[in-house]
């Protein structure tokens, strides 16, 4: 089966209902995108596909044939910058353990797409992923940095 990762033609052999998550991480060696419960509800296994964010461990890579798969490791841009909101996490140092930050970027960056400058109301409802040591805080202090809106962020965020 045929996909395109990150902006490249890939080529598995796996089965159809086989879930994205794992042919990413142990046929395509891309090991950014984590497994965290398996059943779409923390989103640690967070990609783009055609730009929408989606739960990588509960679509089948048969359902993505011909879209264009997004991964943490597909940010940067090719001289190796950081995306604006990889960098914003690393200014603001977000992670504290760090498992479930690169699903959350991917989720900010879906979410900064989609609205340009997001509210603080809009930051709370589009970010459902789980980060079990609590840095939910900074996680929206990094998004309004990567928007231009830092000064606003500093306001009340840890």
């Amino acid at each position: 089966m045929s996909l395109n990762v990150n902006g490249k033609a890939v080529s598995v052999d796996a089965e159809p209902d086989t879930p994205l998550l794992w042919v990413l991480r142990e046929d395509v060696g891309l090991t950014g995108t984590k497994f965290g419960c398996g059943v779409a509800a923390c989103g640690a296994c967070s990609v783009h596909v055609d730009g929408e964010i989606t739960r990588s461990c509960s679509i089948a890579i048969a359902d993505v044939a011909g879209k264009n798969v997004t991964t943490i490791e597909g940010l940067k841009s090719a001289d190796g910058t950081l995306h604006k909101v990889q960098q914003a996490w690393i200014d603001v140092q977000v992670p504290q353990c760090g498992y479930c930050q690169s699903g959350q970027i991917m989720a900010a960056v879906a979410l900064i797409q989609q609205t340009g400058r997001p509210t603080d109301a809009q930051i709370d409802e589009a970010m459902t992923n789980i980060c079990r040591c609590g840095t939910y805080p900074r996680i929206r202090k990094a998004i309004r940095a990567a928007t231009g809106q830092a000064a606003a962020a500093v306001k009340g965020a840890a």
